[in-house]
């Protein structure tokens, strides 16, 4: 079981103090949040990728590459890399580049984003974001397994004789999560290629997540990668903390009533009790979080948003103490007790290696 943080990297002014921080500034307490991540003893920092304000992460790998030369254990990931408005062939080399330069702690989250302009800002049509993330992703796939690409499709120019480079580190592609909230057609898609999927269902109550999950579960198996609880499932939620409730709610309450994306909707109360959100006391957030399990099955990544909302650097950097030290380690034990042993853990380049060059030793064989 991975745990780990995913920042979308929202610019927002501090309710409590007025203040906003600059690009720059946000940038840097990024990346001293992923660095943190890694001190603190957690798995996984992913980034979200946006073209637009209030949000600065627009080049993912040239901030995961950062990371990658300050830390040595670290997975790095995206939260979602734009699989409809990037070109395939960049997102392959760029990836398989930064594979290289983390020495295969790489992987990364395909998704369509959560704005409808950028569409046209990369010139393409929203109304075909769907069949966008297919054609793209199929090409992807293709990039990073064969040497040699002739293509031809609807939305961008053809490959003849093509050769994305640097190929992939150890000739192992970087492992792949679909994301989506309320698509069942990339669920299908993540199904379809025995690729992982992962909902982010941080603003969603639990019977729909269950819905998305059980279908590319089911579909899973039906393509014959394994059976429906082998499926590679990861998980987004929201935490604030403090030792005491009380505290946690008090604090966070300004911060939950004046963000973009919460302020004029429900009550910090009726959001929490509607969706994954828990504010509270460490031994809440490990009660709230073990109950994904019984709602979802046994999955592999759980990743947790907490540097939103106009958060200061400072308390993030306090609630990732309470993440590392408190909770993660009950999370650990208590998920590992549970999960039989049949259901793999997530992929890494390690593990993809192994299974890649077992396969090769099979097929000699025969």
């Amino acid at each position: 079981m991975q745990f780990g943080i995913f920042s979308v990297g929202d610019v927002t002014t501090d309710p409590t103090n007025g203040r906003t921080p600059s690009e720059a500034e946000r940038i840097k307490a990024m990346l001293r949040i992923a660095l943190k991540a890694d001190e603190v003893g957690l798995d996984v920092f992913a980034t979200g990728e946006h073209h637009n304000p209030p949000f600065v992460p627009s080049s993912p790998t040239t901030m995961l590459g950062y990371v990658a030369a300050r830390t040595e254990r670290l997975q790095l990931s995206t939260a979602t890399t734009l699989i409809t408005t990037n070109d395939p062939v960049k997102i392959a080399e760029d990836f398989a580049m930064l594979q290289h330069v983390a020495d295969g702690r790489v992987d990364v989250m395909m998704g369509r984003g959560n704005t409808g302009p950028v569409y046209p800002w990369f010139g393409q049509d929203i109304r075909q974001g769907i069949p966008l993330a297919l054609e793209n992703y199929h090409l992807l796939h293709r990039l990073w397994r064969e040497d040699v690409v002739d293509w031809e499709g609807r939305f961008r120019t053809p490959l003849q004789s093509f050769t994305a480079t640097p190929r992939p580190l150890d000739g192992v592609p970087p492992f792949v999560w679909h994301g989506s909230i309320r698509s069942p057609e990339i669920a299908e898609q993540a199904a379809y290629y025995g690729d992982g999927f992962f909902h982010n269902n941080i603003f969603w109550p639990a019977e729909h997540t269950k819905r998305m999950v059980d279908l590319y579960r089911r579909r899973f198996e039906h393509y014959g990668h394994g059976s429906a609880d082998q499926a590679i499932v990861g998980l987004g939620g929201q935490v604030f903390m403090r030792k005491n409730s009380q505290d946690a709610v008090s604090e966070f309450r300004p911060y939950f009533d004046h963000a973009p994306v919460y302020g004029g909707g429900p009550t910090l109360e009726e959001f929490t009790e509607q969706t994954p959100l828990t504010v509270g006391s460490p031994q809440q957030v490990i009660d709230r979080t073990l109950r994904f399990r019984a709602d979802f099955g046994d999955y592999q990544r759980q990743l947790f948003l907490m540097d939103h909302a106009g958060l200061p650097l400072k308390t993030v950097l306090e609630q990732l103490d309470l993440l590392g030290e408190e909770v993660v380690p009950v999370l650990r034990e208590e998920f590992a007790k549970q999960r039989p042993s049949h259901v793999p853990d997530a992929p890494t380049h390690a593990a993809l290696l192994a299974q890649q060059q077992e396969q090769q030793e099979e097929g000699v064989s025969r």
